[in-house]
């Protein structure tokens, strides 16, 4: 179950998915409960709009040390059902420090290509390299999520495929990649009232996918995949947080905060160089 905190600096601790004898129950991670940080839309954007300055000045110096050879990176994964608030994510909060060091990646339906290889073929061709901060709009979870409400795969396969991602991510923390994965929770409600949304909202009919009402309908399938993934992929290396996400602005603050605390534990450093600045400086200098 979710931890209780008033402090933001215990953010983590608060929506971090601690699995109960391999179980999550998602009735436990409200979408709308706040049990850390502000509590109004108007005191989460200025907060909001605090981080940016870190998080700039953190990831430049992230890309700064990969550039001099360090092969730490960072992987920010974005799963949660339509209009959860994947792409307002990267919008607002990786949208503060800008496209230099970062690379997104939107995951769709896999081309004839990607379903000629293993699930995780397509992923691997995208991870963040040295230096970088890598957002996944949607990801591998895909693969045991969708296959699994419309029985593309059987549970032998869903178990194997579990045990494949809990591996492949240990590996890339190993490796330097530090993995922070977000569970967008939204309730059912709030999704019918952003479906409605597009639909009221001339500029946004194209948001509007006709498929996501037959999803829809789905709901309860896709809830307990869902709370099967987490419950076998929420590990120590790679845990999963529950993101509640019916009031966007807590969302954004939420998953902003997650960001710059990883940041600020990797601490990263402009690298040391040998340059002799003051015969550099007269080189520059003006002709007599």
């Amino acid at each position: 179950m979710p931890k209780k905190s008033s402090s933001t600096k215990n953010l983590r601790s608060a929506l971090r998915i601690d699995p109960e004898d391999g179980v999550v129950d998602l009735a436990d991670y409200s979408p709308r409960k706040i049990t850390t940080g502000p509590d109004s839309r108007k005191a989460s954007l200025a907060a909001l709009e605090d981080l940016g300055a870190e998080l700039v000045d953190l990831q430049t110096r992230l890309y700064a040390d990969g550039v001099a050879g360090e092969q730490r990176s960072v992987l920010l994964v974005l799963q949660g059902m339509d209009t959860s608030g994947k792409s307002g994510v990267i919008d607002h909060v990786v949208g503060l420090v800008g496209p230099e060091g970062t690379h997104i990646r939107a995951f769709k339906k896999p081309t004839e290509e990607e379903r000629a290889h293993d699930f995780l073929w397509r992923i691997k061709r995208e991870l963040p390299g040295p230096g970088m901060i890598g957002v996944f709009d949607r990801s591998h979870y895909e693969d045991v999520l969708v296959t699994v409400v419309h029985d593309q795969i059987d549970d032998a396969e869903r178990l194997r495929r579990y045990r494949t991602i809990n591996e492949f991510e240990a590996g890339l923390v190993a490796a330097g990649t530090t993995v922070i994965k977000c569970f967008l929770n939204i309730s059912y409600d709030e999704q019918r009232e952003r479906l409605l949304a597009r639909l009221d909202d001339e500029t946004k009919n194209w948001k509007f996918n006709v498929d996501d009402i037959t999803e829809r309908r789905m709901w309860p399938e896709y809830q307990k995949a869902y709370a099967e993934a987490l419950a076998a992929t929420s590990t120590e290396v790679a845990p999963w947080y529950a993101i509640p996400s019916d009031r966007k602005w807590y969302r954004n603050w939420a998953v902003g905060v997650l960001l710059r605390d990883t940041l600020r534990d990797l601490d990263p450093r402009y690298p040391k160089t040998d340059l002799d600045i003051p015969q550099l400086k007269r080189r520059l200098a003006p002709p007599n």
